[in-house]
């Protein structure tokens, strides 16, 4: 599957710089610019499967064709999944309970959900039982449950991410979970360790798509760098979470 996004205009009227992009399968994309420049509105222009009938003026194809109106308005069948950083469940029952329900609905093996968790469970600090309430889960618990659901159950095979760097998980290991099971990964962020881990991010400014940079070699070598001293900060962050003097 691609997923082709066709130039509109920006917050003036002018158009685009960027005529055209498109995205494949596994592959991770990366939206940065300052706040305002209109970031989210490209997620929401992608998100809609938008044909030239938003603000923008932005048109979304799949497979280089306009997608069909039971993907763009029949929720079961709606190609996109999106995870924001506020992300809490409203349903009283167990996360179990739910998942089961969740692959059922989904044609799939309802023991699925035991594998969910397993993997929800490297992605946040406190652990999840399948039978805590999912009205009592933290909101980084909430979202790296939905982060591993979308990876394991569900069909949809575009993932829409708004500032992931601030939901309380670990979010290189939760966008490499979700490209590897061959998701393409759109991410809105601030964040440059998550704009280097994309193969190509896209600069938007007034509103407008204006360039896309492919990470070089050299960005790649500096991620690396980054992720070092992420891990270290990470390691330090939860030895003062534990309670631990730090050493």
């Amino acid at each position: 599957m691609t997923l082709t996004v066709q130039g509109g205009v920006d917050k003036c009227g002018h158009q685009d710089l960027v005529h055209e992009i498109e995205i494949s399968r596994g592959e991770i994309i990366g939206i940065v610019g300052p706040t305002g420049s209109g970031k989210s509105t490209l997620i929401s222009d992608i998100e809609q499967f938008a044909l030239g009938d938003t603000p923008t003026g932005r048109s979304i194809l799949i497979n280089g064709q306009v997608p069909k109106n039971e993907q763009r308005y029949d929720p079961r069948k709606k190609l996109v999944a999106q995870l924001s950083q506020n992300m809490h469940f409203l349903a009283d029952m167990q996360v179990g309970e739910f998942l089961r329900m969740h692959a059922k609905s989904r044609g799939k093996d309802p023991n699925q959900a035991d594998k969910v968790i397993e993997l929800a469970n490297t992605l946040t600090g406190e652990p999840i039982s399948p039978e805590f309430q999912l009205t009592i889960l933290s909101g980084g618990q909430s979202r790296a449950l939905m982060v591993a659901d979308i990876a394991v159950i569900s069909d949809s095979p575009i993932v829409l991410i708004d500032e992931i760097e601030n939901a309380g998980i670990k979010k290189q290991e939760a966008l490499r979970l979700l490209s590897g099971e061959g998701k393409i990964v759109v991410v809105v962020t601030h964040d440059p360790m998550l704009a280097l881990m994309a193969t190509r991010r896209i600069v938007m400014k007034n509103g407008g798509m204006t360039k896309v940079i492919s990470t070089s070699n050299e960005e790649q070598r500096i991620f690396l760098d980054i992720e070092r001293v992420d891990g270290w900060l990470t390691g330090l962050r939860e030895t003062i979470r534990q309670g631990e003097v730090v050493a």
